[in-house]
Formats: structure tokens, C-alpha cells, sequence
């Protein structure tokens, strides 16, 4: 295989992975159990938890399904870091690294698709 298939692949996996990460352990949580995560989210900027739920929503999941198929991949990492990066900085400003690892890491993860875009792996 040469470097570049290598290449592909690799972020391929990268994307596959972390969208359905993300989506299974943030995302579909808060589409099945719409209701209960109402009163849970935090609404830091004082939207209203349906605003501020959906939006986490969108970023969960329909962001992370555009990744999986290949489209619009760095504009749905945008929503997605967003989302991220409010978690970490500004409802959980206490957590330590140890504490908001997977935040970090999802971050991480988001960033690295973020500068490299899709590749030649896509449905368009």
C-alpha cells in the first residue's frame, strides 16, 4: 500500500471512529432521552435548554454524520469544536485534565479532521 491509500485510510478510520464516538455517547443520549437532557444541559449563554439542546444536537449529531459520509467535513467540525470548547472552558472551567480528558481528546480528534479535510475517501 502506498503512503498516500495509507494516508486516506488512516483519516478515514479517524473520522469514522470519532463521529460515531461522539455520536453514540453524546449525540443519540440526547435524541432518545429528549426530555430528561432538558433538565440536565447547561445553558450558558441563556438561550433556553430547547435552543441550547438543539443546537447541541445538531453538533452530535447530524455534524458527525455529514463526517462519517465524507461531506462538508470541515464545516461540520466548525459546530462540533464549538460545542467542545464551551464544555471545557466555559460550563466545566473546574475540570481537570484528568477530569475533561475526553473532552480534550474529542477535541483533539475534531481539530485533526478540521486541518485535514476528508481526502479522496468520500460519498462526494
Amino acid at each position: 500500500m502506498n503512503e498516500s491509500k495509507a494516508q486516506d485510510l488512516g483519516l478515514l478510520f479517524l473520522r469514522i471512529s470519532g463521529a460515531l464516538f461522539l455520536l453514540g455517547v453524546h449525540g443519540l443520549p440526547k435524541v432518545l432521552n429528549y426530555s430528561e437532557q432538558l433538565k440536565l444541559i447547561e445553558d450558558p449563554f441563556h438561550l433556553g435548554a430547547h435552543v441550547t439542546l438543539l443546537l447541541a444536537i445538531f453538533a452530535e449529531v447530524l455534524c458527525p454524520l455529514l463526517i462519517v459520509a465524507g461531506l462538508l467535513v470541515r464545516l461540520a467540525c466548525l459546530p462540533i469544536l464549538a460545542v467542545l470548547l464551551i464544555a471545557m472552558v466555559v460550563v466545566h472551567p473546574e475540570w481537570s485534565v484528568f477530569e475533561g480528558q475526553f473532552g480534550w481528546l474529542l477535541l483533539i480528534i475534531f481539530t485533526s479532521i478540521l486541518i485535514a479535510g476528508p481526502r479522496r475517501l468520500r460519498l462526494a
